[in-house]
């Protein structure tokens, strides 16, 4: 899996999950479905929101994005279906060209601590797997145990 493909399948999931979010909304609230779709599916939306940021993060830091970048692509998943011409963006401009950066290059960024132990990590693409999928369950458990957002400090 290259950075270009994993960025990609989770800027367009996460712009997929919006629709299905908001046709669950709207059906909850015409009464077509049971409230409980709509909390399915916003769980199913929020594990993929979750899993764009991260790869946002990881993709934005391999390919040596600016940092301003990163988190505005990360922020841009808060806007249905923003993702995608930023996804759009990021390819025209070959930002997403080339694989993952596992081996040092002349580059002086690359001695630094950051890139030393990014290089670690996507080395061993199963303990980043399983470290990824342990960041994102535990920022999705903590937003279940706050609850929906217009609760959130009540």
């Amino acid at each position: 899996m290259t950075p270009k493909r994993l960025f990609n399948f989770f800027a367009i999931a996460e712009a997929l999950t919006w629709t299905a979010l908001i046709v669950a909304i709207i059906l909850r609230a015409t009464g077509v479905v049971d409230p409980g779709v709509s909390t399915i599916v916003g769980g199913l939306h929020g594990a993929v929101f979750l899993g764009y940021g991260v790869s946002a993060a990881l993709v934005g830091v391999n390919q040596r994005w600016a940092v301003l970048a990163i988190i505005g692509g990360i922020f841009l998943a808060i806007v249905p279906y923003a993702t995608i011409p930023f996804e759009r963006n990021r390819n025209r401009d070959g930002r997403l060209d080339g694989g993952w950066r596992t081996n040092a290059s002349s580059d002086a960024r690359d001695a630094s601590w950051f890139d030393r132990l990014f290089r670690w990590f996507i080395s061993r693409p199963i303990l980043l797997i399983v470290t990824m999928a342990a960041v994102v369950a535990g920022i999705f458990s903590l937003l279940l145990w706050l609850g929906p957002p217009d609760q959130w400090g009540k």
